[in-house]
C-alpha cells in the first residue's frame, strides 16, 4: 500500500481534485452506512468517548432536527483533516478507489482485509465505518511510523519469503493438484499458501480483500504471488456466500498473471485503470465446483 514515495524523498502533493473527490466520497458513504453501523454491538463496554458518540448518533435518528445532528462524526472529521493536511498522494486514483468504494457502499460495515499499510489506510477504515478493517504489512518500521500518526488502525507485521524473480517457478507450482484443494491456508499443502499470518486473519471470514502489497516493483522485492493466491483461497474457503477480491497494479506481470490464474478470469467483474475486482463464491457449499470455472 505504500507509494514509491516511502522509498524516495521526492513526495508528490495531493491534487486538489482528488481531495475534493475524497471528501465527497467520505460524506456520501458515511451518510448511507451510518445508520446500519449503529446496529453492530460489541462484547466489551465502550469507552466514554465512544459511548457519547453513539448516544449522540442514536438521538439523531429519533430527533433529526436536533442541533447535535448537524455535527460531523469524529472519525470522519479526523479522516478529512488528515488528508486535507497531508502532502502524500494515495496509491490509487479516484476512479480506481471508486471500484471498491461501490462494494463497500453495499456491504459495510463488514470485514475488510488489506494486504499493505499506507497513506490510504485511514480512508479504507472510514469507508468501512463500523466494520473491521485490518492491514498486513511487511515493513515493521513503517508500521511503527504509521501507528504514531494513526494509532487506531489495526495492523499486523507479516514476513514474506519470496522474491519477484521466483514468480515463474511459483506460477508453475500453482498448477499442481494440491494447490486446487480448498482449505484453511494454514493447513494447505500448496507452497503458494501463506501459513504464518496472525491467527486473527485466518479465523475471520473476510467480505472484502484488497491485495496492494507486499512490494513488487523490483526483482528483489517479495512480490504478491502468495498474497494473491492466499486471498483467493480464503475466499473459496469461507462457509458460504462470496468474497470481493481486489488486486492493484495489474499492469505489472506478476499481478496480471497471478490474479487471472488464481482468482480466475471467470470471476472477474470489473477492471479500472490498474485495479481488478473479482467476486469469488464459497467452494465449500459446492464440493464439485472446479478451482476455476
Amino acid at each position: 500500500m505504500r507509494a514509491a514515495a516511502h522509498y524516495l524523498n521526492n513526495l508528490k502533493l495531493i491534487p486538489i481534485l482528488f481531495l475534493f473527490f475524497f471528501c465527497f466520497l467520505l460524506l456520501l458513504i458515511f451518510g448511507s452506512s451510518f445508520q446500519s453501523s449503529l446496529q453492530i454491538s460489541s462484547s466489551t463496554p465502550p469507552k466514554n468517548s465512544d459511548f457519547l458518540e453513539e448516544k449522540q448518533s442514536r438521538s439523531c435518528l429519533t430527533t433529526p432536527l436536533s442541533p447535535a445532528c448537524t455535527k460531523i462524526n469524529p472519525s470522519l472529521a479526523h479522516a478529512l483533516v488528515h488528508y486535507a493536511t497531508s502532502n502524500i498522494t494515495p496509491q490509487q486514483t479516484p476512479k480506481e478507489i471508486s471500484v471498491s468504494q461501490r462494494i463497500l457502499d453495499k456491504k459495510s460495515p463488514c470485514n475488510f482485509l488489506v494486504f499493505g499499510l499506507g497513506h490510504d489506510s485511514l480512508m479504507w477504515t472510514v469507508l468501512n465505518y463500523g466494520g473491521r478493517t485490518a492491514f498486513l504489512e511487511e515493513d515493521k518500521a513503517w508500521i511503527e511510523q504509521i501507528k504514531q500518526q494513526l494509532p487506531s488502525l489495526e495492523s499486523y507485521h507479516v514476513v514474506y519469503d519470496t522474491k519477484v524473480t521466483q514468480a515463474g517457478e511459483l506460477l508453475e507450482i500453482g498448477t499442481k493438484e494440491e494447490c486446487e484443494v480448498v482449505s484453511d491456508p494454514r493447513f494447505s499443502k500448496c507452497q503458494l499458501a501463506l501459513k504464518d499470518l496472525p491467527n486473527e486473519v485466518y479465523d475471520i471470514e473476510w467480505d472484502l480483500i484488497m491485495v496492494d502489497a507486499p512490494t513488487g516493483y523490483h526483482d528483489g522485492a517479495p512480490g504478491r504471488m502468495k498474497a494473491i493466491y492466499t486471498a483467493g483461497l480464503m475466499a473459496r474457503n469461507r462457509e458460504n456466500g462470496e468474497t470481493d477480491v481486489f488486486v492493484h497494479d495489474v499492469d505489472r506481470v506478476v499481478e496480471d498473471k497471478f490474479s487471472k490464474t488464481f482468482l480466475c478470469e471467470r470471476y472477474l467483474r470489473e477492471e479500472e485503470g490498474k485495479i481488478r475486482h473479482f467476486t469469488i463464491p464459497s467452494h465449500r457449499v459446492g464440493l464439485a465446483r472446479p478451482f476455476c470455472p
